[in-house]
C-alpha cells in the first residue's frame, strides 16, 4: 500500500481551528490583566484570523471578512471574567408535525433555503420555551413540546461558519394558522415525507428521524460522537 501522507485540511478544518484559537485567545483576554499575556493572546487572535480568512479561499460559506476585520470583531466581543469565557452560540429548532403526518418547514428570508423552524436561544427563556415562541413567531402555528431529538454541532455539520450548538425538539401542533413571519421567512408550509422542497438544507441528515418522531416512533436523541482523535480526524466523521 502506498503511503500518500497526511490529508490536507478541509475548509471545515480551517474554520474549526480558527474559531477554536480565537475562543481560547478571547477567553484568555477576559481573565488576565498581565500586559505580556494580553499581547500573546492578541497575537493568537491575529494568527486565527489569518487561518479564517484563508478558509474563505476554499469555498463558499466560510469567513466573510478579511483578517483585520475578524480581529476587530473578536476583540470587540472580549468580556471580563466569567462573562468573557467564550462558548458556542445556541439555536433551538422544532420538528413539528400535523394530523396528516406532514412536517412544518420555513423558507429562510436571507437564503431562500428551507428548514424546520429554528432560532437563537433568547435570554430569559428555557430551550423548550424558545421552541414554542419561535414556531409561533415564524409560522403562526401553536405547538407543544414532546421531547428533544437532537443536540448538534453546527460547524461539524457544515451549515454554519461560526461555533454553534443546535438543540432540536419534537413538537406537536395544537392550533394556529400558517402565516410566515414578514421579516424572517419567505414562505412556510407542511410537507409530506419524500416531498420536501428542493432547496431543503441537508435533509439526508435529519429528515428520516424527523418523520419517525412525527409518527410517534422511537427515535434516539441524535448527537455528534467524539472524533478520534479529536483534532486530527476527518471533520465529517
Amino acid at each position: 500500500m502506498t503511503d500518500t501522507g497526511p490529508t490536507p485540511p478541509s475548509q471545515l478544518d480551517l474554520l474549526r481551528w480558527a474559531e477554536a484559537l480565537a475562543g481560547i485567545a478571547r477567553t484568555g483576554l477576559g481573565f488576565t490583566e498581565v500586559l505580556y499575556e494580553r499581547e500573546r493572546f492578541e497575537e493568537v487572535l491575529r494568527v486565527a484570523a489569518d487561518i479564517g480568512a484563508h478558509a474563505a479561499l476554499l469555498g463558499p460559506g466560510a469567513a466573510r471578512f478579511d483578517a483585520d476585520t475578524l480581529v476587530q470583531e473578536w476583540m470587540a466581543s472580549v468580556g471580563e471574567g466569567v462573562p468573557g469565557y467564550v462558548t458556542p452560540k445556541t439555536t433551538v429548532g422544532a420538528v413539528v408535525g400535523n394530523d396528516d403526518g406532514e412536517l412544518l418547514l420555513v423558507q429562510r428570508a436571507e437564503s431562500g433555503l428551507w428548514l424546520y423552524p429554528t432560532g437563537w436561544a433568547d435570554v430569559g427563556y428555557s430551550p423548550a420555551e424558545v421552541v414554542v415562541k419561535e414556531v409561533l413567531e415564524e409560522t403562526g402555528i401553536h405547538c407543544e413540546v414532546v421531547r428533544p431529538v437532537a443536540i448538534l454541532d453546527g460547524m461539524r455539520l457544515g451549515f454554519t461558519g461560526i461555533p454553534l450548538y443546535s438543540l432540536v425538539f419534537h413538537c406537536r401542533m395544537t392550533g394556529g394558522e400558517l402565516k410566515a413571519h414578514p421579516l424572517e421567512c419567505r414562505d412556510v408550509g407542511f410537507f409530506a415525507e419524500g416531498d420536501l422542497p428542493e432547496d431543503t438544507i441537508l435533509p439526508d441528515a435529519w429528515a428520516d428521524d424527523a418523520f419517525r418522531a412525527i409518527r410517534e416512533e422511537a427515535v434516539d436523541v441524535r448527537f455528534d460522537p467524539p472524533r478520534e482523535p479529536v483534532w486530527h480526524g476527518d471533520a465529517q466523521a
